[in-house]
């Protein structure tokens, strides 16, 4: 089992950007104004395989001795980016979730090529089964949110942003194992990262009351995208060292954020992916000119 466990950098975030360059759809920006204020949306949802997740399983699996097979754990969407990155890549792929993952999503990792598995009832369990069958020789275990490179690798997301909309002051993320919100910190050069979950599954909004990663109860419409039981060691150090503001939105309204999405702009996304417009419209994101990232749109609504 190989993992990419020091602390990444900033400068691992431009050569992510190099890595996965030839794979990755660079998906648009959107100026608008929202009953009066503006604000800037990054249409990551549009991204292969309907979520930012193929960034960083392409960065990581770019990177070091090329396994036999990648075995990896996920509530969904990181199985399907890892999926998708190793239908692109030629290699062998399997990948447990939990017996609670949506039909949708399921349907998709299988239709990218490769072996499904549920098992457990949550992300954590499923976890362990994979992290068990990746001890065998040649198999190389890819984790959803606590690498390195994978880290980078969702910070190209971030970057994307900074060099088309240089006058943004925020970038606001949805979280569950902090890997998005992480490699925001790293790609944004000082300006505010925004890290919003929901009340009924908040891990890293917790470890930063608590100092250190601490298990978090899993219980909101958007856990199969944001069902983290516990923010990552690496996500964690990265977060409390930047400008990061911990944010909380209730299921009522990142559902009714999901339905103005669309309303207003006919964009279709997960629950997941409302989180951090849910947290914009209630007017807990900072700066003159954030930017709103829809990090998914794996739903079959």
């Amino acid at each position: 089992m190989t993992t990419s466990t020091g602390l990444p950098a900033v400068a691992d975030v431009s050569t992510a950007a190099a890595t996965i360059t030839e794979y990755v759809r660079h998906t648009p920006l959107m100026r608008a104004q929202v009953d009066g204020r503006p604000l800037v949306v990054k249409l990551e949802h549009l991204q292969r395989s309907g979520s930012f997740k193929l960034r960083g399983a392409l960065n990581a699996l770019r990177g070091g001795e090329r396994p036999d097979r990648v075995v990896t754990a996920s509530g969904g969407n990181h199985g399907l980016g890892v999926a998708t990155a190793a239908k692109l890549l030629d290699l062998p792929a399997t990948v447990f979730v939990p017996e609670t993952v949506p039909e949708g999503k399921a349907r998709r990792i299988e239709q990218s090529g490769a072996e499904l598995i549920r098992h457990g009832s949550t992300y954590a369990e499923a976890a362990a089964a994979a992290t068990a069958v990746a001890a065998r020789p040649g198999v190389r275990y890819l984790p959803a949110y606590d690498d390195a490179a994978v880290i980078a690798g969702q910070g190209t997301v971030a970057a994307e942003v900074v060099a088309e909309a240089p006058d943004v002051d925020a970038v606001a993320v949805a979280v569950g194992g902090g890997g998005l919100a992480a490699g925001t910190a790293l790609a944004i050069g000082g300006r505010v990262t925004v890290a919003v979950e929901p009340q009924g599954c908040c891990a890293l909004h917790r470890a930063l009351e608590a100092g250190e990663p601490v298990d978090s109860p899993v219980d909101s419409v958007a856990s199969s995208a944001l069902g983290a039981t516990r923010v990552g060691t690496l996500p964690l150090a990265v977060l409390t060292a930047a400008d990061t503001r911990s944010v909380l939105v209730s299921d009522d309204e990142l559902l009714a954020a999901r339905d103005r999405l669309w309303e207003e702009f006919r964009l279709l996304v997960e629950p997941a992916a409302a989180v951090p417009f849910a947290a914009w419209l209630a007017g807990r994101v900072p700066g003159e000119l954030p930017c709103i990232v829809l990090c998914g749109a794996n739903t079959d609504r």
